[in-house]
C-alpha cells in the first residue's frame, strides 16, 4: 500500500472513501484548458472550446485527445498528448500548488475523514502517476492509502480503478463510496458496485450526474457518510 498507512477499525468495519481529483478535490480547469490550447496551437491547429475540454476531464489523456481531435490522425493525436503533457508539467513546475488549487473545504474534509479510525481514503484519477505524486506532494495530502492512476488502468468509466482499490484495501463494495464530478466517475463507481456521490462544483453539469447522492459542499460530506453507513449498519 502507499503512504498513509492502513488503520485498524475501532467500532465497525473499514470503509473506503475514493475521490476523483480534477474537478473534485482541485480546481484545475484553468490549467487544463490552457495546456490543451497550447498543445493544439503548437501543432498549428485550432484549439477546442473550453466546454469541449471540460467535457472530457476524467478520461485518460489518449482517450480525451481521441475525442477532442477525432478528425485528426492517430499520429497527430499522439503528438497532442505529448504536447499537453509538456505544457502541463511546465506549468506545474512554474506555479507549484497554485497550478491546481484545492477547492474550499477540501483539506478540512480530508483531514476530518482521515482522523476517523474506520475510514480509509483513496483516489481514482485520470492523472498520471507523476502528476498525482506531484499534486499530493505540493499540497501535502499524504492521507491516501490507495492511489489509482491512468498509467495502470483502462480509462474511466471502466471499473478497474475502483475494483483494484477495493482489492488493495480488502474492503467490500457495499462499504465503499466513489466521489467525483463527472459522469465517468459515477459510471465507474456504479459498474464496480459502490455507492456514488457526485459533487456539484465540478466540470460536468449536475443534471448529467446519475449519482446515488449529490454533495453541494465539502462541509456536508462527513454527515452524509455517517448517515449512509449508519443506515447500512441498521439494515444489517
Amino acid at each position: 500500500m502507499s503512504e498513509g498507512g492502513r488503520k485498524e477499525p475501532r467500532d465497525g468495519p473499514l470503509r473506503l472513501i475514493l475521490f476523483d481529483v480534477d474537478g473534485t478535490l482541485v480546481d484545475s480547469q484553468g490549467a487544463i484548458v490552457a495546456c490543451m490550447d497550447e498543445a493544439f496551437r503548437a501543432e498549428g491547429l485550432a484549439p477546442p472550446s473550453r466546454e469541449a475540454v471540460l467535457s472530457i476531464v476524467g478520461l485518460s489523456l489518449p482517450q480525451a485527445l481521441a475525442q477532442l481531435a477525432t478528425e485528426h490522425s492517430a499520429r497527430m493525436q499522439d503528438r497532442l498528448v505529448e504536447g499537453y503533457k509538456r505544457a502541463y508539467q511546465a506549468g506545474r513546475l512554474r506555479e507549484g500548488p497554485a497550478h491546481s488549487p484545492l477547492y474550499p473545504g477540501a483539506r478540512a474534509a480530508l483531514e476530518a475523514l482521515h482522523a476517523v479510525p474506520d475510514y480509509i481514503l483513496g483516489v481514482a484519477t485520470g492523472k498520471s502517476q507523476r502528476g498525482l505524486d506531484a499534486l499530493i506532494e505540493g499540497h501535502g495530502l499524504h492521507m491516501f492509502v490507495t492511489r489509482q492512476v491512468a498509467d495502470h488502468h483502462p480509462s474511466k468509466p471502466h471499473p478497474s480503478m475502483v475494483l483494484t482499490a477495493l482489492s488493495e484495501t480488502g474492503i467490500a463494495p457495499e462499504s465503499a463510496v466513489m466521489i467525483g464530478d463527472t459522469s465517468f466517475d459515477m459510471d465507474m463507481g456504479r459498474a464496480a458496485g459502490v455507492t456514488t456521490i457526485a459533487v456539484d462544483w465540478g466540470y460536468h453539469p449536475a443534471e448529467r450526474l446519475r449519482a446515488d447522492h449529490m454533495l453541494k459542499s465539502f462541509d456536508g460530506l462527513p454527515g452524509l457518510l455517517q448517515q449512509l453507513w449508519a443506515t447500512d449498519e441498521e439494515g444489517h
